[in-house]
């Protein structure tokens, strides 16, 4: 300010002195005044092109660079630098903020103080089957549509969650959603949506799983203990003795067949996969099964047709990797629950076919009464049974088709069902040509 008011007075003694010269004292005076009002006219025309760039902020250089008025533009624009730099900044965290919740494999809806949608998530688009840019503004109610949403959403306690029926975008099966709604700010709202479909089912999978193990033990074991209080209270003759104890161990036979099937479940869930360094001869492991079955088909079942695929060709035999238990164990539940199931004069095809892409197949065809299209997508859960009085006169713990898929999935085959109710059932296991290896003629 010193040297602004230095020069305004050294241009003012510049004038005065060149007036003086040119006509003396009142030439010196029009002179000095004449300068003062120019330089008032040039300040003030900085000072509006520095106002006016203020305002308007137009695109450019600066309107001064030079004095007071070129230092303030010059704080100016440092300012705004900051400020830009603060806002990019704010922005780039605010991005980050969006993404993350785009990252979240739950739904997120911003909803405003009279519940419209501010933004949302991709994943809670899909679990409403909304649009997410075109529903912004929309009111959540008119969009979701369900009684119980609609009253946890006008109850206004929203400290619990609230499970509803849906169908998800691009989905033809109904889910089941849980939504929860948190106040923040102003009235506003934050919206939670999961998809707990899978959980639901885990749930009611462990409930019939708990079911059915006590039901399979309990029984058995009432069964045991009312033949220990008949020995223990009633005075038997031999014969009447000897067939009771054969009844009750026959029934602590179907309590250690129930422990040891879950028992190989457990260890097949709990150990690793497989390698594929210990190769299985396939002949062997069919020769194997085709004995026990023989020998089961002349126990309970003498009329039955029998019938095993025969390598006659070299180029039939091959080997197989995995672990001989797990792989024999398979094959053999298949083999036996069709001749357990089919009737005395029904048949039994038992086949290993190659495909020309390097996999096999290995299936068994049975024509026993066959599985309604009703159960064909439970047939091989844990205890999972069709018909429950025939299981147990055929001996069967329910575990047998679970052991299966598990050891199916642990050698990277797949277990197929073909079932036509009062026609029979074919079951397939197909195994990957990685884990094959077919011997030349």
């Amino acid at each position: 300010m010193l040297v602004r008011a230095l020069i305004f007075f050294l241009v003012q003694l510049l004038g005065a002195a060149i007036g003086f010269w040119l006509g003396g004292i009142w030439s010196a005076v029009w002179v000095g005044a004449g300068v003062v009002w120019c330089w008032f006219l040039v300040d003030l025309l900085r000072s509006a092109r520095v106002l006016h760039w203020l305002r308007e902020a137009p695109e450019g250089p600066a309107p001064a660079s030079v004095g007071v008025l070129g230092e303030a533009v010059d704080r100016v624009q440092r300012l705004l630098r900051v400020r830009d730099q603060a806002t990019r900044e704010s922005d780039e965290r605010l991005q980050g903020i969006f993404d993350a919740l785009q990252a979240t494999p739950n739904g997120v809806l911003l909803l405003d103080d009279r519940g419209r949608i501010v933004w949302c998530n991709q994943r809670a688009a899909q679990h409403l089957a909304i649009d997410a840019q075109r529903d912004v503004l929309q009111f959540i109610g008119n969009l979701l549509r369900d009684p119980d949403f609609t009253a946890y959403l006008a109850g206004k306690d929203w400290s619990h969650d609230v499970v509803i029926s849906t169908r998800p975008a691009e989905s033809a099966h109904v889910a089941r959603l849980s939504i929860q709604l948190c106040a923040y700010g102003d009235g506003q709202k934050l919206m939670l949506t999961r998809d707990v479909t899978a959980v639901e089912q885990a749930e009611a999978m462990r409930r019939d799983f708990v079911a059915n193990v006590s039901h399979e033990i309990r029984t058995p074991l009432t069964v045991v203990a009312g033949f220990i209080e008949t020995l223990q209270t009633l005075t038997l003759d031999p014969q009447e003795k000897s067939r009771y104890l054969a009844l009750m161990a026959q029934q602590a036979q179907r309590m250690q067949r129930v422990v040891e099937g879950l028992l190989a479940l457990s260890r097949l869930e709990a150990s690793p996969p497989p390698g594929i360094a210990e190769w299985v001869p396939v002949a062997a492991l069919l020769e194997r099964c085709e004995q026990e079955a023989r020998a089961l088909q002349a126990l309970i079942a003498p009329g039955q047709t029998l019938r095993f695929s025969q390598f006659n060709r070299p180029e039939d035999v091959g080997d197989i990797a995995g672990v001989p238990a797990e792989l024999h164990s398979a094959l053999a539940n298949l083999v036996g629950n069709a001749i357990r199931y089919t009737p005395g004069d029904g048949s039994v095809d038992v086949q290993w076919a190659w495909q020309p892409d390097g996999s096999a197949v290995f299936s068994v065809r049975d024509t026993g009464p066959g599985i309604d299209a009703e159960h064909l997508p439970r047939i091989t859960e844990r205890f999972y049974r069709v018909d429950r009085s025939r299981s147990r006169d055929t001996g069967g713990t329910g575990l047998g088709l679970a052991i299966v898929k598990h050891v199916a999935q642990r050698h990277g085959a797949q277990l197929l069902i073909e079932s036509v109710a009062g026609k029979g059932s074919t079951f397939r296991i197909a195994f990957p040509a990685f884990r094959l290896r077919r011997r030349q003629a």
